[in-house]
């Protein structure tokens, strides 16, 4: 059995460029974000940034063994303004990234510092492709609200993701959302963000992502968190592997790479 990629030191992300090489690319996500040499985007306050969801349309739950992840029918949900400018991007999916403490697990750092875990609702560009890989292929094609996960009050909407996770506990488990769940009420309250292009966080690492990054983080409590830190990256067929996560899916994130001579702006309420 061929050593798929993850996230220990035999596979884990120093080693994805031998078989993807977009991951050695100049364009890659995530970025530790310097507050300090963000530019500050007036220009984009005028187009803020639109989103619609129906939560109903957030339909399954799956383990694919290096997260959790909710699919989801974007057919009538929407992102635009912003960076986006006047394009549509439609939901496909949104995930989690976290870690084996509190003080880590966000892909994206904030003049350095680790969040508990980062959230990802990932958007594609349904103005200019036809299909989901298409704009997966283009540079412009995905959009990715980034979304800072902090321990500490129990959040009600992440609950409806979390307490389904007992039942996805292996790798190829997926279950049905019985009441969906309201991407919108994942999002924080406080709507500034940083935004710069950049790349899927796991491979290919394609080098097609508009990023908007929320500054607020939300808060979830220490109980949601470990339920996240239960999952296996096996399958139930298979042994736990004897690696140093003891074949859980814990510390699923990508560490930070150069921002380079990209342009990162903050945007929203100064």
């Amino acid at each position: 059995m061929s050593h798929h990629w993850g996230y220990t030191k035999e596979n884990g992300p120093a080693h994805w460029f031998k078989e993807f090489p977009q991951a050695s690319g100049h364009r890659q996500s995530p970025v530790d974000i310097n507050t300090s040499s963000a530019k500050r985007g007036r220009d984009l306050k005028a187009a803020a940034l639109k989103w619609k969801y129906v939560p109903a349309d957030t339909k399954s739950l799956n383990n694919p063994g290096y997260c959790w992840r909710v699919d989801v029918n974007g057919a009538d949900s929407e992102l635009t303004g912003g960076p986006l400018g006047n394009n549509i991007y439609k939901l496909e999916q949104f995930h989690c990234h976290w870690g084996c403490t509190d003080d880590k697990g966000s892909e994206h750092t904030v003049d350095g510092e680790s969040f508990a875990g980062e959230l990802h609702l990932v958007h594609w560009n349904t103005t200019k492709y036809k299909t989901f890989g298409e704009a997966a292929a283009a540079p412009d094609g995905l959009a990715v609200l980034g979304v800072f996960l902090k321990a500490g009050r129990h959040h009600d909407e992440v609950e409806k993701v979390t307490s389904l996770l007992p039942f996805v506990v292996h790798k190829g488990d997926r279950v049905t959302l019985p009441n969906g769940c309201d991407p919108a009420k994942l999002l924080p309250t406080t709507n500034t963000y940083w935004t710069y292009e950049g790349s899927l966080t796991t491979p290919p690492c394609s080098e097609c992502v508009i990023w908007i990054v929320f500054k607020t983080p939300i808060e979830v409590s220490r109980e949601q968190l470990d339920a996240m830190r239960d999952l296996n990256c096996y399958d139930v067929k298979e042994d736990c592997p004897c690696n140093e996560l003891n074949g859980k899916v814990i510390n699923n994130f990508r560490p930070p790479l150069p921002l380079g001579n990209r342009e990162l702006r903050e945007v929203g309420e100064h």
